[in-house]
Parts: C-alpha cells; structure tokens; sequence
C-alpha cells in the first residue's frame, strides 16, 4: 500500500516501548493514528516500524506504542504521519498466508497483493443491522455438542488454566468445524506460544485447510502493542468477509486473556493508575470494543471460539470474569 505523508515529526524520548514524538504546532495527529519510522535493528526496509497515537501531551507531543522492537530508535529521528490507524490487508489476498498485527506477511511468500484495506479501529455493527436467528454449529466434538451447542453468530469460551489442553480442543475444532463448514476461518494468535502457531500452520496446511483460512499472529515474543492490537486485526480479517462477501465466517482466538493482559502493560507504560489486581481501569470497555464487533448482521455472521486463560485457576478474577458476561457459553 502507498503510503501518503500528511506531516513530519521528530522522536524526542524512547521509554521501551513508548516513544515520544513532537510535530510542528497545528499538525498534531490523532489518537490511533499509525506513525512509520525506519528502525534498522529490524530490517533495511525504511518504514518498518509501526507506532501508534495512544496520548497527546501538550500541544505538540504525542505519546505512541511501538508495534514491534523499539531498539535501535535514538532522539531526533524522523517519523511519518500516515494520517490513517493501522490498516489491515483484506480479502482473497490474505488467504493461506501468515501476517502480523499490521497485516505484513512473516511466511517468507512474499508481499500481500491487495488494493483491499481496512482500519483495525471500527464502530460494532449498530442494533438495526444486527441479526438475531437462532441456529447450532456442529463443533464435531460430541461432549460439547450435547452439553454446551455452539450458536452460530455466536461467541463460545473455553476457561482452563496453564496446559490443560484449550489450545489442542481449539486445534481439534478448527479441523472439524472448517472441514465442515467450507467457508472462510481467521486465526487470531494472540500472546500464546510461537511454537503452537507454527504447530497449527503446518496442520491446517496438511489437512488442507490453509487454503481457506488468514493467520494472523501476535505471539508472547512480541510487545505489548502488538498483542494488545491482534485481535483487532484479526477481527477487521473477518469483519471483511462477513460485511463486503456476505459469509459466515469462523474466527479462532488463541487467547483473548493475553489481548487483557496486553492492555495492562500497555496502560501501565502510559502512567495510568492501575484498577483491581492490576489491570487497567478500561477493561471492561477495552473487551467490549472487541467482543461487540464479533455479530450477526444481515449480511453474514462471525462465529467467535475464544480460548481464556484462567490466572491461578481464579474464574473471579476480573479478567475472565468480565469475559464470562460477553459469552454466549462456557466451556470449563
């Protein structure tokens, strides 16, 4: 995608993750904003590095969160104003193939080859375009079909603690529900472990699945900014196909905890004051915005099957607890 450059500005300050960005009096861009800058330690690509507008400080500053490594980044480098969020590919393009939180492919197949692009920051679809038919989705699994039937249009969780298996029941129903199904699936991995997303690409390549299905990763190696954004940029993947193709689309969350846990050290590297055990103050606004874009309208549906990981076996905890109250049921 072309890139259009509304303004330049100057990185004045790099806390980790956080870098600070100072533009020129009126040119200040706005909250959620993508901004590129050329990080060597990443590549020899120039604008391989994504940030994005989390604050405004003053009238000329910007606080950012850094999409990938910030080392490397030193004062007085230049930065781009995109004037757009983070823009995710979309369409028959991103299928069978691997991106990251900002739609660039990590497979090694080469560059997307799309003019189809959406932003990761959408409204949910509004209540008049909502869809409310009642029908059940085979999962394949029989214990969960007869106990826990998946609604179609439906968001499902599965709660368990460290290593009980979620990933490996997800795997199992990514390869029965897809099979079946013969639309489209979008896999959002999100903060879990770089060897089971390769483990569930080469699956879905041997099964025959891949051809079907957009991965798109975030996984425990990256920064916080990632992982707090892959879901979203997952979801805008399905929102595509659901809104513009008029399809049922499956979309696998491996694990919507990590997108919490993400926005808790976002928050925190912003200087927000922490709310109960730690988290951010917006949570339940910050899974909101998530869970309400995953419907059924008119034209189509999405599917959600979302992992949860349960800290200390805690259900009350107010990260599972406040993901219960968007589900439409339960595995424990």
């Amino acid at each position: 995608m072309a890139v259009e450059v509304v303004s330049m500005g100057v990185i004045v300050q790099v806390i980790g993750n956080v870098i600070d960005v100072k533009f020129p009096t009126g040119d200040l861009p706005l909250v959620y904003t993508a901004l590129l800058i050329s990080n060597p330690q990443i590549s020899d690509e120039k604008d391989n590095l994504v940030v994005e507008v989390a604050l405004h400080l003053g009238n000329r500053v910007v606080r950012t969160i850094a999409m990938d490594t910030t080392d490397g980044l030193v004062r007085g480098m230049p930065v781009k104003n995109t004037g757009k969020p983070i823009m995710m590919p979309v369409g028959k393009a991103t299928l069978g193939r691997v991106l990251n939180v900002v739609g660039r492919p990590v497979d090694g197949l080469g560059p997307i080859k799309t003019d189809k692009f959406l932003p990761i920051h959408r409204p949910a679809p509004p209540f008049t375009a909502q869809d409310t038919t009642v029908e059940v989705m085979e999962s394949g699994i029989k214990v969960i079909d007869l106990l826990v039937p998946f609604p179609r249009g439906g968001k499902m969780g599965m709660f368990g603690g460290a290593g009980v298996g979620k990933t490996v029941i997800m795997m199992e129903m990514i390869h029965n529900i897809a099979m079946q199904h013969g639309g489209i699936s979008v896999f959002a991995g999100v903060g879990e472990r770089t060897r089971e997303g390769n483990d569930l690409y080469l699956e879905m390549k041997e099964s025959g699945v891949l051809p079907r299905a957009a991965l798109i990763y975030g996984q425990m190696t990256e920064p916080p900014g990632a992982r707090a954004r892959v879901a979203l940029s997952a979801l805008t993947a399905a929102e595509y196909y659901r809104d513009e193709e008029g399809m049922d689309v499956l979309l696998f969350i491996d694990n919507i905890f990590r997108f919490t846990q993400a926005g808790a050290e976002v928050s925190t590297l912003l200087g927000r004051m922490p709310s109960a055990v730690g988290y951010q103050p917006t949570l339940a606004v910050d899974l909101g915005e998530l869970q309400e874009r995953i419907t059924s309208t008119k034209k189509g549906s999405i599917t959600a099957v979302e992992c949860v990981y349960v800290p200390a076996d805690d259900l009350t905890d107010p990260a599972p607890a406040t993901t219960f109250a968007h589900l439409d049921g339960t595995v424990v």
